[in-house]
């Protein structure tokens, strides 16, 4: 009887729910502040007939009253209302496309007023807006960081707000929600529930990454031990520091306070929050903490410990890579190719002769020096051996029209040596073809010019 009471209960505020939020009844709620002063000036009836709407939800109606009163009387008293009543229509309205306004328009009337109070009200419904859009833990967390910045920016740029105390309170459920405690650095995070948890698989990380970690090991153990004394993971920490030789630190009376406070005072979610959490986006924050100091340093991605220190300068990271925009293009074309191992083309003193590659001009001397170092030699014939022309690597730089009338002549030259020394009745093997080419290319190539450009 008492299950189908409770399942009873469960279906009908679920129901109740979702009609109300059907119908709208929520939208229609009193604007927080309105100005009382009853007058019958033209800007004063334009801002009283925005607010009626904004309360009644009609939002674009309101708007379109507000920037008519804006425009007409540019120098109204009310110019400032208007404009905040205008974020505020947004925010009411909701949705990504209305927070997203909201949220600039908030910051252009902090740009235009900060010395209002309003300014830090429109500081923090900032916050709120990343806040109402924050995801569950293991989803994007963009959102959530956004809100931690944007509470922080309120207790520092308004430090004697009203709105300080639920910044404060909504830093720690934004820096804190959700099942965090893998993924977040616990120096940063003492508040959170889990961060015992944390502190404990960072010391077990560090007990698998070997001794060299041994030091990083004990300190996360040990505040373990002083931080977090009614942690389940107090007496394995203990046990393991006495492994590890190290000194087992006392546990802090006011940590002790703390922790005690908290877990006697956190919220439970009831029935209803837990029939429809699944079901829900925004992260569980019954077990954030409600006292201390939050955290005002941002949580982002940090060079991991396992990374080698600097040599010079004992900076973490890797310092044999670097990056360097090139100063001087000639140089491309001056210096060797390092992909290859060869000099660049056209220069003097190469051993070997350039590429035969095809020019934008040229084109026939180019043929010519082709089928001429493409032809046997009279001596290799004789010998019945054949040997080619020297071939030169592939390189970026086509050869110039002086640069194919030497290797021409180096080519005739190569073969006129060999066929003086067939007469001679010498034998020539290739390798002495080949040196004496390059014998014929040296005052050749040395003639040629490397910074020629085609004619």
């Amino acid at each position: 009887m008492k299950r189908s009471y409770q399942l009873f209960v469960i279906l009908v505020g679920a129901l109740a729910f979702f009609l109300l939020s059907g119908f709208g009844l929520f939208g229609h709620k009193k604007y927080d502040t309105p100005i009382t002063k009853e007058t019958l000036q033209p800007d004063k009836v334009l801002f009283d007939r925005a607010i009626k709407n904004i309360e009644h939800g009609d939002y674009e109606a309101a708007r379109l009253t507000l920037n008519t009163l804006i425009n007409t009387y540019d120098t109204s008293e009310y110019l400032a209302k208007a404009k905040l009543a205008i974020a505020d229509s947004w925010f009411r309205e909701g949705g990504a496309h209305g927070l997203a306004e909201a949220e600039q328009e908030y910051k252009d009337f902090i740009l235009f007023y900060p010395n209002m109070e309003e300014a830090a009200e429109s500081q923090f419904k900032i916050c709120n807006i990343h806040y109402k859009q924050m995801e569950k833990a293991d989803r994007d967390n963009s959102q959530g960081q956004r809100a931690e910045d944007e509470c922080r920016q309120v207790m520092v740029q308004f430090p004697n707000s009203k709105f300080v105390p639920q910044a404060q309170q909504m830093l720690r459920r934004t820096s804190c929600s959700g099942e965090r405690g893998k993924h977040f650095r616990a120096d940063l995070f003492d508040l959170f529930s889990g961060s015992d948890q944390a502190l404990w698989e960072l010391a077990d990380s560090y007990k698998h990454m070997g001794d060299l970690f041994e030091k990083q090991e004990a300190d996360a153990l040990s505040r373990i031990v002083h931080d977090y004394p009614i942690s389940d993971h107090v007496d394995d920490a203990k046990a393991r520091l006495v492994a590890l030789k190290q000194p087992v630190p006392q546990a802090d009376r006011d940590a002790y306070m703390r922790m005690k406070y908290e877990i006697e005072n956190r919220t439970r979610p009831n029935i209803i929050h837990r029939v429809i959490d699944p079901f829900e986006s925004h992260p569980d924050v019954y077990a954030a903490a409600k006292t201390g100091a939050p955290a005002m340093a941002a949580m982002r991605p940090t060079v991991p410990v396992s990374v080698p220190a600097v040599a010079a300068g004992g900076q973490t990271g890797v310092s044999d890579v670097g990056i360097a925009a090139v100063g001087n293009n000639d140089e491309i074309d001056r210096q060797k190719d390092v992909r290859l191992g060869q000099p660049a083309a056209g220069d003097p003193t190469a051993p070997v002769a350039p590429a035969s590659a095809p020019a934008a001009t040229g084109e026939g001397e180019q043929k010519a020096a082709t089928s001429e170092a493409s032809k046997p030699s009279d001596a290799a014939a004789d010998s019945g051996t054949t040997t080619d022309a020297p071939k030169a690597l592939p390189t970026n730089h086509p050869p110039t029209k002086e640069q194919l009338k030497a290797y021409k002549k180096q080519v005739e030259k190569a073969q006129k040596a060999q066929k003086e020394a067939a007469k001679k009745g010498e034998k020539t093997t290739p390798a002495d073809a080949a040196a004496a080419a390059s014998a014929a290319a040296a005052p050749a190539a040395a003639a040629t010019t490397p910074a020629a450009t085609p004619k």
